[in-house]
């Protein structure tokens, strides 16, 4: 059942009235996809894969970058611009010979994601924002597959376990998404570094629960913990019975996350001379650190000073990801109907 070596490797849980053989078998037989191998994901599959959990999948499509490393602690400097999912597998086989990992360098979309749950027994997310969050949701009820949530935000996280044993679904809980903008991600408004190592660590504790069949699941239950107080508190909440997910949907519709119908990369606008005006749309703390040129009005302010828009050039219109100047040129297009508006992809960060 297990080699010598495997039996020292999980020593500690075999002698573990409530794991066990039995319980250490089954963490071998189970199969895990994890959504995102950043702040949360790093955690979730670094214990996850030393717990022994014997296939692990992980899907993201993005690369290493310096400023991830406050808090990505799977990565180092040397993993800079490299794929994180197969960074992380090669981290991960290193910490556990004897289990298979499988990276997907890929962006999870309605198209691959039911396929790609079918092949897993339990879906845990560790992505950063909503139309994902939606999608596996949506995916994970249609699969018929338990959910192990978390999120993060500043200084406070939450974990869930949602469609397990007929449980509540994110939809319960939350069952429309906020206004595009409304709740900035990590590279817009920053995160603690420990913050995604407590809440994937939670995570990663409730995906052994599942499988082990050990203490109280988070299901019908929200787990909100603040960094800063160390206070938390659980959330009951109930499954809506008039919730009916039948299919996969367009989730950056849903999320409102429409793309301006123009749009330009940094290199090209480096190449284009002096053909745009600038805005950046960050707050006045990000312009003043890190900016490449133009006017600085914040997005909750842009209606207030909507006067200091230039139009005598095409305006490119900048923040840190891409998020919010997708936002400011929708209020830009309401405001000036013969304006030409362009979005910066990715932003300042891309």
């Amino acid at each position: 059942m297990f080699s010598k070596e495997e039996q020292k490797q999980y020593s500690r849980h075999l002698i573990l009235d409530e794991v066990g053989v039995e319980g250490q078998q089954k963490l071998k037989e189970a199969k895990v996809l994890v959504i995102g191998a950043g702040g949360l994901g790093c955690p979730i599959l670094q214990y996850i894969a030393a717990a022994g959990v014997g296939t692990i999948g992980v899907i993201d499509d993005d690369t290493v970058d310096q400023t991830n490393l406050q808090r990505q602690i799977l990565y180092t400097h040397e993993d800079i611009g490299l794929p994180k999912a197969e960074q992380a597998a090669k981290r991960l086989q290193a910490i556990n010979p004897y289990i298979t990992v499988t990276p997907y360098v890929a962006k999870l979309t309605k198209e691959n994601a039911l396929d790609l749950f079918a092949q897993y027994d339990i879906i845990v997310d560790g992505s950063d924002n909503f139309a994902t969050r939606y999608l596996v949701n949506d995916a994970s009820v249609l699969t018929n597959k338990p959910l192990v949530f978390g999120s993060i935000f500043k200084f406070e996280g939450q974990v869930s376990v949602f469609n397990y044993e007929g449980s509540p679904t994110y939809r319960c809980l939350y069952p429309n998404p906020p206004q595009p903008g409304q709740v900035p991600n990590c590279s817009e408004i920053g995160v603690i570094g420990v913050l995604p190592g407590i809440i994937g660590s939670l995570q990663a504790n409730e995906v052994i629960k599942l499988i082990c069949g050990i203490g109280t699941v988070l299901k019908g239950k929200l787990l909100s913990y603040n960094a800063l107080s160390m206070q938390q508190f659980i959330l009951n909440f109930s499954k809506n019975e008039d919730i009916e997910i039948k299919e996969l949907i367009d989730y950056e519709f849903f999320c409102g996350i429409t793309l301006p119908s123009q749009e330009i990369t940094y290199e090209e606008l480096l190449a284009s001379g002096n053909k745009y005006n600038l805005l950046d749309v960050r707050s006045y703390e990000e312009h003043e650190a890190h900016n490449i040129g133009g006017i600085n009005i914040p997005l909750n302010e842009l209606l207030a000073r909507i006067d200091e828009v230039s139009l005598d050039k095409p305006l490119v219109v900048y923040c840190q990801t891409g998020v919010r100047s997708a936002r400011a040129i929708e209020i830009l297009e309401e405001e000036f109907s013969d304006g030409v508006f362009v979005n910066l992809v990715d932003g300042v960060s891309g």
